[in-house]
């Protein structure tokens, strides 16, 4: 079943590290929303199967209003055929879970919030310039469970400055106590335009210690299996059976639509990548028009993001499929190009599967562009 990802372009803060894209102007959130109406309807022929996914992210997905979000959904319902279980999330931040807007998404189709808690501690919650404050962070989760969401993720965010190892594990071990099934956590990566590159630069800011977020890494791993978590993707932790849906589908190469400002949809051979800009894409859409570019995908491009994804995931990178899907030369030079990974132990090869060992997992990145293969590579057969 395909997936739908719709991205919601506002925020009422900018993070000091966030690089998606977003306004914190609301001004035109409900001219936004109907052109992401509009935009579903006209890409309702890009799906012909059932919907067996939908992800609400942003941005803050939890400040678009709730008639906002009944209108996507009607919109949605009218033109696809969505399964009768699928899972459906929205991105939320703690201070938008308050009891009043609980109540009426608990009256909507979604069955999962995917919460961006990233600390415990005001102090860290401060440095990132987040809108919520820790006692939020708390009640949010406490008030979903209790009005019956059981379906919850939150997010943690690891590797930075204020971040030390005791705090780390107090973050980890509150995560845990709350119960939900899944945990995605994050080592802070510093994105080029962002405030905290700027900081950093500037000397205001001290820069990310790589072997502090590789050692809080490895306790976040250990911690978690300890919880009863399986480490089923790098940032990505679940009780059993617990695994997101849609994310899953993105590593396994599943086709799915994107919808609004700067998002991007796949079908197998083609990616569709939206306009990063919310009055050009407001512009396109009220004129009749998409606000995108099509990419074609060649084998290589794929074989290459074939071995991106999967292999961050704990089923790992088919050999079998190489073969099948890409060829017996691509499959020839995947055995050669693995071997150093290997000896390293990195890599282990467990019944034609591809899989990171505990030490290569923090080489994640690395390992995957070493195994990736271009035209030029092949000019020589």
């Amino acid at each position: 079943m395909s997936g739908i990802y719709i991205h919601i372009p506002f925020c009422k803060k900018a993070c000091s590290y966030c690089d998606f894209h977003f306004s914190t102007s609301l001004k035109y959130i409900d001219e936004m929303t109907d052109a992401i109406c509009e935009e579903i309807i006209r890409k309702k022929s890009r799906i012909t199967d059932q919907v067996g996914t939908i992800y609400f992210g942003g941005g803050t997905p939890s400040v678009l209003p709730s008639k906002g979000f009944e209108k996507i959904f009607n919109t949605i319902t009218k033109h696809f055929s969505v399964s009768s279980d699928a899972e459906i999330t929205i991105e939320t931040n703690p201070d938008d879970l308050d009891a009043k807007k609980i109540s009426e998404l608990r009256q909507l189709p979604v069955n999962r919030f995917s919460i961006g808690i990233q600390s415990f501690f005001d102090e860290d919650l401060i440095w990132m310039n987040r809108a919520h404050n820790a006692g939020e962070a708390e009640t949010c989760i406490k008030r979903s469970q209790d009005a019956g969401f059981e379906n919850l993720s939150i997010d943690l965010i690891y590797g930075y400055p204020l971040l030390t190892d005791n705090k780390w594990l107090s973050n980890i071990n509150k995560a845990i106590e709350f119960q939900t099934p899944h945990i995605s956590a994050y080592s802070l990566t510093v994105e080029p335009r962002t405030a905290l590159a700027s900081a950093i630069k500037k000397g205001k800011q001290t820069p990310v210690n790589d072997e502090q977020s590789a050692s809080q890494f490895i306790t976040l791993i250990d911690k978690l299996k300890e919880g009863g978590f399986e480490h089923y993707e790098i940032s990505n932790f679940s009780k059993p059976d617990k695994y997101a849906v849609h994310n899953t589908n993105y590593w396994r190469g599943i086709p799915y639509l994107g919808i609004g400002p700067s998002a991007h949809g796949f079908s197998g051979k083609t990616r569709y990548l939206n306009i990063a800009n919310n009055t050009a894409y407001l512009s396109e859409l009220q004129a009749g028009k998409l606000a995108e570019t099509i990419e074609e995908l060649s084998l290589y491009d794929r074989f290459n993001e074939y071995i991106m994804t999967s292999l961050r995931t704990m089923w790992g990178t088919s050999l079998t499929k190489i073969e099948s899907d890409f060829g017996k030369v691509f499959l020839t030079d995947t055995i050669k190009n693995i071997k150093p990974f290997i000896e390293k132990k990195w890599l282990e090869n467990q019944s034609d599967q591809l899989v990171l060992t505990l030490d290569g997992k923090l080489f994640a990145d690395h390992i995957a562009s070493e195994l990736f293969i271009t035209e030029d590579d092949h000019l020589k057969y």
